[in-house]
């Protein structure tokens, strides 16, 4: 699911099911849970654990779209075994930095932004249990190397799973 017409681009040409595994795409904005779990149905085994990813989305979803409460619905929508993965832009990592980043974007970008605190991020994941090392900055989410564990300013991070 998507609404980037460059993403949605790349997803018609190289997204294919195959004899492994079925493949879907679509154009839709998060906030119309009922159809994008209508779509999803389509392809996904409701009866069966599914990964809901948020990567990189619930920033352009304002505080008054109820962001928490559709994050709740397609997880309420998922069965038990199931798990949510998201990443947040913050606003506490660094906050001048943040707040001038924050400006910037909500003056190019057609949606405004919303970024979250790592409380704000947590509460996304209320009723789930949080996998280790929890909500974290993304690159310290199971690192690799130390490399790629050095800090920057990133992103908050982390994976739940619905008991």
């Amino acid at each position: 699911m998507d609404n980037d017409p460059v993403v949605l681009a790349h997803a018609r040409a190289l997204l294919t099911s195959s004899p492994e595994g079925a493949t879907g795409y679509f154009d839709a904005d998060l906030r119309d849970t009922a159809a994008i779990l209508a779509r999803a149905a389509e392809t996904l085994d409701f009866s069966q654990p599914i990964a809901v990813m948020l990567i990189a989305i619930l920033h352009v979803i304002g505080d008054g779209e109820d962001p928490y409460g559709i994050v709740a619905k397609l997880i309420d929508a998922v069965p038990p075994g199931s798990y949510l993965a998201l990443s947040h832009v913050p606003s506490d990592m660094e906050p001048a930095r943040a707040a001038e980043a924050g400006s910037r974007l909500s003056q190019l970008m057609h949606q405004k932004v919303t970024f979250r605190t790592h409380a704000g991020v947590t509460r996304f994941f209320d009723g789930l249990d949080i996998v280790e090392p929890g909500v974290v900055p993304v690159q310290e989410w199971r690192p690799d190397t130390e490399i790629t564990a050095q800090p920057r300013w990133t992103m908050w991070g982390g994976v739940g799973r619905k008991p």
